[in-house]
């Protein structure tokens, strides 16, 4: 099967520009060896992270009204590899489409608000996407195995899909909210084995993080146990942010529960583009805190 010939309007975020570069990295790697074009929204601004509406749902509307305005002006769908940034641009995205015709006083009152800062204004015309849909709504599951050149076999991976990718929006392509299983079908047509654990949908707890610790580590400690217990090499999450929680601060987490873990956390790219022949040292996998030696030594690096 042909390879399709894709491009996006890439948003980045900033947590893959920060504290997660290796997604960055990975991305990059991945997308050029699939030849999917992405073509950078340097002047979009962080999405907000969910945060932007506890002062203000405007603001948060008006935001990201501007970052989706940028990939419109390129005639382009909005691809992103976060999944809060998805959740949140998405769900933006989602409510000013419905506000088109249910308000459209609320769509002129956010372009005025874009004009003012020299923005074009939001159409409605393109749609939001995260590098899982594109993977398997736009490249498809068959052209992706077609490009496999070392198959991850006796890898078990398990998904964490975390909470904004799948419940954030009304309805989501490729996948159901409460039973997914394309992070699944990715791992299967790599060659990986699928892992299914409790915790696999549910949240990883940054967002109690700031005021809620202890309880944050507790959660996430719950899910590598459970994934562990369920004969996990490795989680596999499309979140930088769940990645921060259950890879970055996994010692803090072993310190709160009382238990040594070790498990290894990848980015979803990191994962596919090890399979598409793609170099460990490309793909930021030295960079995480958890050591991802374990999985590389299965796969024979």
């Amino acid at each position: 099967m042909p390879s399709p010939s894709l491009k996006y309007a890439y948003f980045p975020g900033c947590v893959a520009q920060g504290a997660c570069r290796e997604l960055y990295l990975s991305t990059a790697a991945l997308t050029s060896a699939l030849g999917i074009e992405l073509v950078e929204l340097k002047k979009a601004s962080c999405c907000g992270s969910g945060t932007f509406k506890e002062e203000s749902a405007l603001l948060e509307d008006s935001v990201n009204a501007r970052n989706i305005a940028l990939a419109e002006e390129l005639n382009l769908p909005l691809l992103t590899h976060c999944s809060t940034c998805q959740g949140v641009i998405g769900h933006v995205d989602e409510r000013l489409k419905k506000s088109q015709q249910n308000n459209p006083d609320y769509i002129d009152q956010i372009n005025g608000l874009l004009k003012q800062e020299g923005c074009s204004p939001y159409k409605g015309s393109t749609e939001v996407k995260h590098l899982l849909w594109a993977l398997v709504g736009d490249y498809g599951l068959e052209a992706l195995q077609a490009k496999v050149t070392r198959k991850l076999a006796g890898l078990k991976c398990a998904a964490f899909y975390g909470c904004y990718l799948l419940r954030a929006q009304t309805s989501i392509p490729f996948d159901d909210p409460f039973q997914p299983e394309s992070m699944e079908n990715v791992f299967r047509a790599i060659g990986a084995t699928p892992i299914y654990y409790r915790g696999r949908t549910q949240c990883c707890g940054w967002p109690l993080s700031s005021y809620a610790t202890d309880q944050a580590f507790q959660m996430a400690g719950n899910h590598i146990q459970d994934a562990i217990a369920s004969g996990a090499d490795c989680l596999v999450t499309p979140c930088p942010l769940c990645h921060l929680n259950l890879d970055s601060r996994q010692p803090e987490v072993e310190q709160v529960i009382g238990q040594k873990l070790g498990l290894p956390v990848l980015h979803l790219p990191q994962l596919v583009a090890l399979a598409l022949g793609v170099a460990p040292e490309k793909l930021g996998l030295n960079h995480h805190i958890v050591s991802t030696r374990s999985v590389l030594e299965k796969l024979g690096f």
